[in-house]
């Protein structure tokens, strides 16, 4: 029933305040009432008086740079200083300038790209990448600002649900970093990239999960100083006023962030449950808490570190972010810029830097705050996909300002891309060390023969069949596939498993791609090079000479204890002296004709 803005809930689960309170599982008899609330300020339109009253730091200025563009969104700016901006609903890209420098663009912005759903936007090498809700595209970047024909490079990101709106950067190693939201307010996804961040080539021709468990990661950037990834990732809904703060997220290669199942510092959702039997305690145990929250629903967007030369010098290694604004809260959260203030590469506060886009007394907005960028004179360029206006922050005090712009190290990136690459296969590692060996064998392809396509991820990527003698005194079982012929991982690891029991003696084909299996049950299976978890078939490059593809087990005589998030190196760490036996079997898989998109 709803009454007036507020709706109440009845679920059949637990609020988790405070965090320390247990949360059983579904079926337990839970029953906790939230209450919620749906509130939406009117629309107004940004007039002079009301573009007047809004609120920036003393010595700071904020004025409308351009007017009148639509369903403003994501703003990237090019070295020459043109100004990119996407419309989700018009489905285009708008080309801005301002070669006069007085703040203001020069003449009416200029079409220059049209696609269906087009939101991110990212620039590199004088190109400029654009995203919609599954393609990625790119053109050359003309000498006026114009583009060359768009390529597509990526035709398959996830189909959209309710976060449809990707957005790209590229990282300081050259790569481009791809958020893809959930398709849900809570559940747990068919499709392993969904709620992550994605890692891709340039080209477009490989990509990874970097980061998971993510809801809705917008705003991210990589702190000038360190060279470290953070993000803000959007809380769930419908828990009330309060719950769930949004999450400034420190972002790690191969690292999980909590959601659909927890939040903050390790809060419980109470009404999902993790696949394959995990506990949300097991979950919360393999899971990274947030480093800082800020007010539930405030929505962050578009987010950047401050790296220019026009802001005070108190400003070195602080970000900015648009928060878009609430529905699910009252009084209202965000319709705001704010600051996030660090110290020594730390995170220490958020807090709001432009205010006053709600009016009336928090009934009315007249912008909803969403692209965030630096101009090329060091202003923020801030696009309201409400009233289409752009506005302009600048600072006109006198204080000390930033002398430089700095080059973000790239070293973290890269050594979290590198790490297990350029290593030898598990089992000439000296932690598989055993002179006893076990035989292993197939159904679905012979000894150094070809492996059929539907074990592909060209196809339908469903494990083969496994067999293999028993090991007397063998408690368990792991198993790790790798490509030794791969790049630039290398070898790319493609299935790790482990605690398959001791009484089993194989496999069958098509196993759940999930962190825990309950058929064999108890069976846990870690993070792949792709970035999933569960078995990832052959993908070769089109046109490569076969690849090799070593399945390897090892007979261990423990069942381990370690989280079902471990890739291969954590596994071999924690098999090291307690390999009883060891086999392989090579399989053979080369790809000659691009498949259809």
């Amino acid at each position: 029933m709803v009454f007036g803005s507020k709706q109440v809930f009845f679920l059949c689960s637990a609020l988790i305040i405070p965090a320390n309170i247990a949360v059983a599982q579904q079926g337990d008899g839970t029953d906790v009432q939230i209450t919620t609330n749906i509130f939406k300020p009117n629309k107004v339109t940004p007039t002079r008086d009301r573009i007047g009253e809004l609120k920036v730091p003393d010595g700071f200025s904020v004025k409308p740079f351009a007017q009148g563009l639509g369903n403003s969104r994501i703003i990237a700016v090019s070295k020459r200083g043109h100004i990119y901006v996407s419309r989700r609903e018009e489905g285009d890209v708008l080309l801005l300038k301002d070669e006069d420098g007085d703040g203001k663009a020069d003449t009416a912005p200029v079409k220059v790209a049209a696609r269906a759903q087009t939101h991110g936007l990212a620039i590199k090498d004088n190109r400029l990448y654009l995203v919609t809700v599954k393609e990625v595209f790119v053109a050359d970047i003309r000498q006026d600002g114009t583009l060359g024909p768009l390529k597509l490079i990526i035709g398959d990101l996830p189909d959209a649900g309710q976060h449809p709106n990707r957005v790209m950067a590229f990282g300081p190693d050259g790569m481009l970093y791809i958020s893809v939201g959930s398709t849900c307010n809570a559940c747990n996804e068919s499709n392993a990239e969904n709620a992550t961040i994605l890692r891709a080539s340039p080209d477009g021709k490989s990509r990874t999960i970097f980061a998971s468990g993510l809801r809705n990661t917008i705003g991210f950037d990589w702190h000038p100083d360190t060279g470290e990834l953070w993000g803000l990732d959007h809380g769930i809904d419908l828990l009330g006023d309060e719950v769930q703060p949004e999450e400034l997220n420190r972002l790690e290669q191969g690292k999980q962030y909590g959601w659909p199942h927890v939040f903050g510092k390790g809060d419980l959702y109470p009404q999902s449950n993790p696949v394959g039997g995990l506990t949300k305690e097991q979950w919360r145990d393999q899971s990274q808490p947030m480093v800082i929250g800020y007010t539930a629903h405030a929505a962050p967007m578009q987010m950047m570190f401050y790296n220019g030369q026009a802001f005070p010098a108190d400003f070195a290694g602080d970000a900015f972010a648009t928060m878009r604004g609430s529905w699910n809260r009252n009084p209202a959260s965000g319709y705001e810029v704010v600051r996030i203030r660090f110290e020594n590469g730390e995170p220490q506060s958020i807090e709001p830097f432009l205010t006053g886009f709600l009016t009336d007394s928090g009934k009315a907005h007249f912008a909803r705050p969403v692209g965030l960028a630096m101009a090329k004179d060091g202003s923020l360029l801030m696009a309201d996909d409400a009233n289409g206006v752009i506005y302009r922050i600048a600072y006109d005090g006198d204080g000390e300002r930033l002398t430089d712009k700095k080059a973000v190290p790239d070293a973290p990136m890269k050594t979290q891309a590198d790490k297990g690459s350029g290593v030898p296969l598990a089992l000439s590692r000296p932690e598989t060390d055993t002179e006893s060996r076990l035989s292993l064998s197939s159904d679905s392809f012979a000894a150094n023969g070809s492996i059929p396509q539907k074990h592909s991820e060209y196809a339908d990527g469903v494990s083969p069949t496994l067999t293999w003698a028993t090991v007397p005194n063998a408690v368990s079982y792991a198993i790790i596939m790798e490509d030794p012929d791969a790049s630039p991982i290398k070898p790319f690891v493609h299935w790790v498993a482990w605690n398959i029991p001791g009484t089993v003696e194989g496999l069958p084909e098509g196993l759940q791609e999930q962190l825990r299996l309950v058929e064999p049950e108890g069976v846990l299976q870690g993070r792949n090079s792709s970035g999933t978890h569960g078995y990832f078939g052959p993908k070769p490059p089109v046109g490569d000479a076969a690849h090799h593809y070593h399945f390897q087990v090892l007979a261990l005589d423990v069942m381990l204890d370690i989280p079902a998030t471990s890739d291969r190196d954590a596994l071999l760490s924690a098999i090291d002296g307690h390999v009883v036996a060891k086999g392989e079997l090579i399989g053979l898989y080369q790809q000659t004709v691009q498949p259809p998109k």
